[in-house]
């Protein structure tokens, strides 16, 4: 009676939140969120679907209670994702008026800068990293015109087509017949383009549209991204874990690559970032005082023991979690001490958050590293980590936050 009342209510929260439903903005492919659903249900059932009750209710109740009341911002992408597809982590700070003035002087920008970040994570950011991937779903059409404003605004060198530093293709590889656009989607592009920018303003960077928000479509796009070179692929997005989700392990493994995932923003475990082959990051508020910068728990962040994932060998942590623990490290995720970012979609200049900030910025540290890997290193080098919450793990923050590249 417990799971029937608990059913109900997910079924009333998602037809008042949209779930299941494409984020609001251009509609994807004809068929694509309805086939991701039948696909995953045919094959694994619904995913979440465990000892434990509905995805998220042994975390902080049914899934969706933070997207209907996250203090302060908006999810760009709304609702629950539906079986077999992911939703996009970016959440705006609807407490600052965006502003559509490209030329706004950096002293007016609100959020942190690049400089900020750099300093908050010890980042040595004039080394060149290489190239870093950014995947995402559906296509941002602004995104090399809103790159160019970010890194215009806060003095980074440009990153272009044409100079070779920006480079933009779909899910198979090629340049030109991108997927169709979408609103959240597009404010998603545009904020890791900008924090990979930050974290590394020498890197190379790759952004790969995947066809749809389908896991298949997103999985494919990593492997183009691993294809092309990239030495660090960011994902922020995340889908409600399912008994089968090992079927997509396989785009995430590309030994040599380090591949990062947002852990979410709904405060259970998620999928990819329960991967073993992925480097999940979770979020932080972020504070800059007289004594130096200072990080808490964002509690909106992805946590908690993964369902399904059995608990990997060089998984070094205190926690009860007899599987995967859902985080490995963690940055600045709360909006209220959000990132400046630029996007068309989002209105121009606008502060974000979400775990969407953690996973590019983590990626370009990686790439920065010299030697990236997959999350095994870290446990081994926990040093390298800001202790979050006075101990050396939790599971809302994992190891902490970059100190450097040393743990990376």
């Amino acid at each position: 009676m417990k799971r029937f009342l608990a059913l109900l209510a997910l079924v009333a929260l998602s037809a008042c939140s949209g779930a299941g439903a494409v984020p609001k903005g251009a509609l994807p492919p004809a068929g694509a969120a309805s086939h991701g659903r039948a696909a995953a249900d045919d094959a694994v059932g619904t995913p979440g679907e465990h000892a434990q009750g509905l995805p998220g209710e042994h975390a902080q109740g049914l899934p969706g209670e933070h997207a209907q009341g996250l203090p302060g911002a908006n999810f760009a992408c709304t609702g629950i994702p539906a079986a077999g597809s992911a939703d996009c982590t970016i959440a705006i700070n609807v407490n600052v008026t965006p502003n559509a003035d490209p030329n706004l002087p950096a002293a007016l920008i609100p959020g942190f800068a690049p400089a900020d970040l750099q300093s908050a994570y010890a980042l040595p950011a004039t080394s060149a990293g290489g190239t870093v991937a950014i995947v995402d779903a559906y296509d941002d059409s602004t995104a090399e015109a809103d790159l160019a404003v970010y890194r215009s605004a806060f003095g980074l060198p440009a990153c272009t087509s044409q100079n070779g530093c920006f480079r933009k293709v779909n899910q198979r590889g090629q340049a030109g017949s991108y997927p169709a656009p979408d609103l959240g989607w597009s404010q998603e592009v545009a904020l890791d383009l900008d924090m990979v920018s930050a974290a590394c303003p020498r890197c190379s960077i790759v952004l790969v549209e995947a066809d749809s928000a389908l896991l298949d479509d997103l999985g494919a796009a990593v492997d183009t991204a691993a294809a092309l070179g990239a030495r660090a692929i960011s994902n922020s997005y995340y889908a409600i874990e399912w008994s089968n989700q090992s079927v997509e392990d396989a785009h995430y493994r590309h030994p040599g690559v380090a591949i990062t995932a947002s852990s979410g923003d709904r405060g259970y475990a998620s999928y990819p970032a329960s991967s073993p082959y992925v480097t999940s990051v979770s979020g932080t508020a972020l504070t800059r005082g007289a004594g130096g910068w200072t990080e808490s728990s964002w509690p909106y962040s992805g946590h908690g023991c993964s369902d399904f994932t059995p608990k990997p060998a060089w998984q070094r942590d205190a926690t009860s979690c007899t599987r995967r623990s859902a985080v490995d490290v963690a940055a600045v995720a709360d909006p209220q001490t959000g990132v400046a970012t630029f996007a068309t979609a989002a209105g121009g200049w606008v502060v974000a958050g979400g775990t969407s900030v953690g996973a590019p910025l983590v990626a370009a540290a990686y790439a920065l590293s010299g030697h990236p890997d997959g999350p095994a290193y870290s446990y081994w080098h926990a040093s390298g980590f800001h202790p979050i919450g006075g101990a050396r793990y939790t599971l809302e923050t994992g190891l902490g936050s970059p100190n450097g590249v040393a743990g990376l």
